[in-house]
């Protein structure tokens, strides 16, 4: 029936009568909305519309996450793929890398390197750079030698003043042959095994590959060492990783492709960290 409800208390059975506000004519109803909506100002004939706020709202976040990737990705961390295997077995071609950019940055003050996560290059890191004898190519090696440090090898053994470094952990000798310092040998031969004394000057870096007997390296370039404004950063860890020859095997069709896509991703190297 118009005019009633039921009662807020359960259970009773009584009803009660609500007071309803008197409803306007529609004809007068209508002529109040007309006359509010008359009285908003109007946009002049021509004059662009506005954008709906839904699809200004979906452009203002599309700009602000490009203009963070862009940010990320200069400053903080990087994506990389090996593409050789000169730093086996530690890293392997088809390996994703992040690579920490933030972690070399300069510093103004003590302050900033006591608040700030930074510091500078030290013996061990995996670091990527720019090439020396090419700076539009980047490499992937570990740093051996700071700036004042004397590096060498003898018979395949690394020395970092005067001391044996223990590498055995990720080192790998392919080749068991041990060659001379003879100058009858071309360098790539005689600069393997046997290299240096060298002493690394100031800011720049000493840089082998982890497969010593199948890298090019500061044994082997023109300008010896990395200079310290050719760095990009510290390998962190691997984000994803797959066996390229395993990819291209079998045939063209799709599916296939796809099929093998998938089988050669090595799941044990996803997510490791990079020692």
């Amino acid at each position: 029936m118009p005019g009633r409800a039921l009662d807020g208390a359960a259970g009773s059975g009584r009803l009660a009568v609500v007071n309803e506000p008197p409803q306007e004519p529609p004809e007068e109803a209508q002529d109040a909305r007309d006359a509010r909506e008359a009285r908003q100002p109007q946009p002049p004939d021509g004059a662009p519309q506005p954008a709906p706020p839904r699809l200004r709202d979906y452009a203002e976040a599309l700009i602000i996450a490009v203009i963070f990737a862009i940010f990320v990705r200069t400053f903080v961390v990087q994506a990389f793929k090996i593409p050789t295997g000169s730093m086996e077995d530690n890293l392997l071609v088809g390996d994703h890398i992040l690579v920490n950019k933030f972690l070399y940055a300069p510093t103004a003050s003590r302050l900033e390197e006591w608040l700030l996560p930074v510091r500078d290059v030290r013996r061990g890191d995996v670091v990527v750079f720019k090439y020396p004898d090419d700076p539009s190519r980047d490499f992937i090696k570990r740093c051996v030698g700071v700036p004042g440090d004397e590096v060498e090898l003898v018979d395949k053994r690394l020395y970092v003043n005067g001391a044996q470094v223990d590498d055995a952990s990720y080192t790998l000798h392919s080749d068991p042959r041990v060659y001379s310092r003879s100058s009858y040998l071309p360098p790539s031969y005689s600069r393997r095994d046997n290299f240096g004394p060298y002493l690394v000057p100031a800011d720049s870096y000493f840089c082998l590959g982890d497969n010593r007997d199948n890298s090019r390296d500061s044994r082997f370039w023109r300008h010896t060492t990395v200079p310290r404004e050719y760095l990009k950063g510290r390998a962190l860890m691997i984000y994803w990783s797959f066996d390229p020859e395993q990819a291209e095997r079998g045939t063209g069709n799709p599916w296939e492709r796809l099929r093998r896509f998938i089988a050669s991703t090595r799941g044990d190297r996803t997510f490791k960290l990079v020692r």
